[in-house]
C-alpha cells in the first residue's frame, strides 16, 4: 500500500496542478492571425506586380512583421492595415532608390492619399528608419520610358515622334530649373515632370508641336493627366520668360509664354547665369531702391512731396515694373483667408431702453424737467403698490 500510495502521490500532484491557460502558453505567439497573413500575401502580391527583386520582397516582409508587432497596429482598422501594405513597399523602395511614388501605390491599392501619408509617416517614426527622399533623375527617367512618344504608331503621326535620348536630357533640365526656382519643394513631383515633358517635347520641333495642347499630348504619350499639371505648366512657363528678359539677343523680340518654347534649349544652356540675373539681381535692385527712397525721404519736405508723387504721377503702363523675388510661389501668392461675416443684429424695436440713453436724447430744459417728472411719478406709484 505504500508503494502504490508513494506512486500515486506524484500522479495526484499531476491533476492537482493549476491548469495553464492558453493564452499563457507558447502556442498563441507563435501562430500568425488570418489578418496578418493576409497582410504578407498582399505585400508579396504588390512587390510582384511592381516586379521588384527578391530582396526587396523580403525588406517589406520583414517591415510589415515588425510594425504588426505594435499594438495600435494590430489594433488598427482594417483601412489602416491595408494602407501599411503599401507603406512597407514605399519604404524599401525609397532605400533601395528606386524610382517608387506615393500616388503609384495609392493607386495600386485604391487607398485615399491623406491616410496613406499618416500611415507612412508613423511607419517611419514607429520603426526608426532612415528614409531618403525620392531622387527627382531616376524617377524622370522611369516615367518619361513610359511615354509612348519613341515609337510610330497609327496613334502618334510621325511629326510627334521624338528620339527618347534628346527628349529625357532636355526633360531632366527643365525638372532641374524647376527645382531651382522652388516649383517642386512641397509638391507632388508627378505634374512638374509632366509639364517639363511637354515643354521639352514641344521644343525639339516647335513648329509642328506649337498647337498641340497639353491633355492632346497626354492622351497621344497615353498617360494620365495630373490635375495640377497645367499650373505647373504655366509656373514654368512664367520663370521661362523672365530668364528670356536677360538674354541679350531675345530683349528686342516681344516673347509671350507661347513663343518662348522656340528658345528653351538657348535658355537652358545659359541656365545658372540666367537664374541668377533674373531673380536674385531682382531682389538686389528691389532693395536699392528702397534705400534711395529711404535716403530722398530724409530730405526737405517738398522732396518728400516729389518722391511720393513721381511714380504715381506715371500712368499704370509706364510704371516700372517691381522684380519678382525668388521665393516659392506659395509666399508669391499665399492663399485668400475667408474672412468670417459680421454678426446681423435684428433691430424689431421691442428692445428696452436704458435711462442714459434716454437722456441723450434730451435735448430742451422743457423735456428734461417733463422726464424729472415722470421718474418722480413712476417712484410714487411703485411706493404705493409696494407699502413698506
Amino acid at each position: 500500500m505504500s508503494a502504490a500510495g508513494g506512486q500515486g502521490r506524484p500522479f495526484l500532484r499531476v491533476f492537482l496542478a493549476p491548469e495553464v491557460t492558453y493564452s499563457r502558453s507558447t502556442g498563441e505567439n507563435d501562430q500568425v492571425s488570418r489578418s496578418q497573413q493576409r497582410g504578407l500575401r498582399r505585400v508579396r502580391d504588390l512587390c510582384r506586380v511592381l516586379q521588384l527583386p527578391s530582396t526587396f520582397e523580403d525588406t517589406a516582409v520583414a517591415y510589415y512583421q515588425q510594425a504588426y508587432r505594435h499594438s495600435g497596429i494590430r489594433a488598427a482598422r482594417l483601412q489602416k492595415k491595408e494602407v501599411l501594405v503599401g507603406c512597407c513597399v514605399l519604404i524599401t523602395c525609397r532605400q533601395h532608390n528606386w524610382p517608387l511614388t506615393m500616388g503609384t501605390v495609392c493607386a495600386l491599392l485604391y487607398a485615399d492619399l491623406d491616410v496613406f501619408s499618416g500611415t507612412y509617416m508613423q511607419i517611419v517614426k514607429l520603426l526608426g528608419l532612415d528614409v531618403p527622399s525620392l531622387c527627382l533623375a531616376d524617377l524622370v527617367k522611369t516615367y518619361c520610358s513610359s511615354f509612348r512618344l519613341f515609337q510610330a504608331s497609327p496613334s502618334v503621326p510621325a511629326k510627334y515622334v521624338e528620339d527618347k535620348e534628346k527628349m529625357l536630357s532636355r526633360t531632366l533640365q527643365l525638372v532641374e530649373l524647376a527645382d531651382e526656382t522652388w516649383l517642386v519643394t512641397g509638391r507632388h513631383p508627378l505634374p512638374v515632370i509632366t509639364a517639363a515633358t511637354f515643354l521639352a517635347w514641344q521644343s525639339l520641333q516647335p513648329s509642328h508641336r506649337l498647337t498641340c495642347s497639353l491633355a492632346r499630348f497626354c492622351k497621344l504619350a497615353n498617360v494620365d493627366l495630373p490635375y495640377p499639371a497645367s499650373s505647373r505648366l504655366q509656373e514654368l512657363l512664367s520663370v521661362l520668360l523672365r530668364m528670356a528678359e536677360r538674354l541679350a539677343w531675345l530683349q528686342v523680340l516681344k516673347l509671350d509664354k507661347r513663343s518662348v518654347v522656340k528658345h528653351i534649349g538657348d535658355l537652358l544652356q545659359h541656365r545658372h547665369t540666367l537664374v541668377r540675373k533674373a531673380f536674385r539681381d531682382g531682389t538686389a535692385e528691389m532693395e536699392a531702391g528702397e534705400k534711395e527712397l529711404r535716403g530722398r525721404c530724409q530730405g526737405p519736405e517738398q522732396g518728400k512731396e516729389e518722391v511720393a508723387s513721381s511714380s504715381l504721377d506715371l500712368p499704370e503702363g509706364k510704371r516700372p515694373a517691381s522684380p519678382t523675388p525668388l521665393l516659392p510661389p506659395c509666399m508669391l501668392k499665399p492663399p485668400k483667408r475667408i474672412c468670417p461675416p459680421p454678426p446681423v443684429s435684428t433691430v424689431t424695436g421691442d428692445e428696452n431702453i436704458s435711462d442714459s440713453e434716454i437722456e441723450q436724447y434730451l435735448r430742451t430744459p422743457q423735456e428734461i424737467k417733463d422726464f424729472e417728472k415722470a421718474q418722480a411719478a413712476r417712484q410714487a406709484a411703485r411706493s404705493v403698490s409696494n407699502p413698506p
